[in-house]
């Protein structure tokens, strides 16, 4: 008896790793992009933060960059993994993950205030919790599952408009409570996009920039303590000299450090600006150190990796097996694309301030772990293409 349970143990340990062995081949151009992000990233978040951490953590240069290489370590584990499991899980957990969502931003609404919102969940251990990034996703997967089940119907108000819509408002009402503009405006970006490539008739997207418009003078009379918070950031891009010490600060030293680069930079690790001149180097305005350190020519590589990395998204979507599977690709394409091109438009004065990381480079541990879990799944899907085509 003994003897046959431990053959059964065996043959299903067999079983298991054929299956693992068997499965075709994830798409290797994405995930080489992926992954040379996540390390030029890490290089240039040390570069950017030692000496922040220097003088904010009492010596401890390496404090960001130890805590953002273990959480690089784990996603690209994570990573792994999700590209093991089949994508069409997510079919029977898109209505509970967005339940998930929407419990916890109500919760981060009851947590202590950190910069002047409530953007964290306060874990008792591993740090902090940002409800905004697990809501990024819950969208994606929710949006996918819709559009493909109903994808016959999504030129309809009933199908390819309403659900959507109600989704769109109940996270962005919660969002905005924070107060998170910057993510608010992310996941409609996101959503916004889904809905079009995924069929919405293009009368309601019309309809849409009507609607926005009346939500936002809703919003200014319901909300009143987010007008000044709003046309701060306003006031600051338009003129950030006016306050050269105060709002318009961190544009003003972002711009002396883009302008101190030239064509090719000052070298890694030789930025000015960092040097408790420019706020927060290892978050949102990373890219302007990338662009002292690295120059031009070192902007152009960033953006580069970014557009390879759309393109074959792209072309992963194209080539998926389903309807769900083209749109969760969709979705997270769309969402580290857009975060980038906003996070850049930010940091080089083209649009006011939002406070939109850059992915991969911006120091933030839920972000990158939730965004190369969300890569797995694009390579989930990516395996089940190359089945098809093969």
């Amino acid at each position: 008896m003994p003897g046959a349970v431990k053959a059964k143990g065996n043959r299903q340990r067999a079983d298991w790793l054929l299956w693992l062995r068997s499965q075709p081949q994830m798409d290797w151009p994405l995930a080489i992009f992926v992954v040379t992000l996540v390390f030029f990233g890490l290089v240039m978040l040390f570069s950017a933060s030692y000496a922040t951490a220097y003088y904010r953590f009492k010596g401890d240069s390496f404090r960001f960059i130890r805590q953002q290489a273990v959480f690089a370590f784990a996603g690209l584990i994570v990573m792994y993994i999700a590209s093991r499991v089949d994508y069409h899980i997510f079919h029977r957990l898109a209505w509970p993950l967005m339940a998930l969502t929407i419990v916890l931003l109500i919760i981060v609404l009851f947590m202590p205030e950190l910069n002047h919102a409530k953007r964290w969940i306060i874990l008792p251990v591993g740090g902090n919790l940002q409800p905004s990034e697990v809501a990024k996703f819950a969208v994606i997967v929710l949006f996918a599952h819709i559009i493909s089940v109903n994808h016959k119907k999504m030129k309809t108000f009933s199908y390819g408009v309403l659900p959507f819509l109600v989704i769109l408002a109940v996270i962005a009402g919660l969002m905005i409570l924070e107060p998170h503009l910057s993510g608010t405006i992310l996941i409609l970006g996101i959503g916004g996009l889904m809905m079009f490539v995924g069929g919405t008739g293009l009368i309601w997207f019309g309809l849409a920039i009507v609607g926005v418009i009346a939500a936002v003078g809703g919003a200014v009379v319901l909300f009143p303590d987010l007008v000044p918070y709003a046309m701060s950031r306003i006031e600051s891009w338009q003129n950030p000299w006016a306050d050269a010490l105060g709002d318009g600060h961190q544009i003003i030293q972002s711009l002396y450090a883009i302008g101190s680069g030239g064509l090719t930079g000052l070298g890694i690790g030789n930025s000015k600006q960092k040097h408790l001149y420019l706020p927060e180097p290892q978050n949102d305005f990373i890219f302007s150190v990338v662009c002292e350190e690295l120059g031009f020519i070192g902007a152009l590589l960033v953006i580069f990796l970014f557009a390879a990395l759309l393109l074959r998204g792209i072309y992963v979507a194209w080539h998926a097996k389903d309807k769900f599977g083209s749109m969760l690709v969709v979705g997270v394409i769309v969402q580290v694309t857009l975060q980038a091109v906003l996070n850049i438009a930010v940091v080089t004065k083209t649009i006011p301030n939002t406070g939109i990381s850059l992915p991969f480079f911006s120091y933030g541990g839920t972000s990158l772990l939730m965004l190369l879990g969300e890569v797995g799944v694009v390579l989930s899907v990516s395996r089940q293409g190359s089945e098809e085509r093969a």
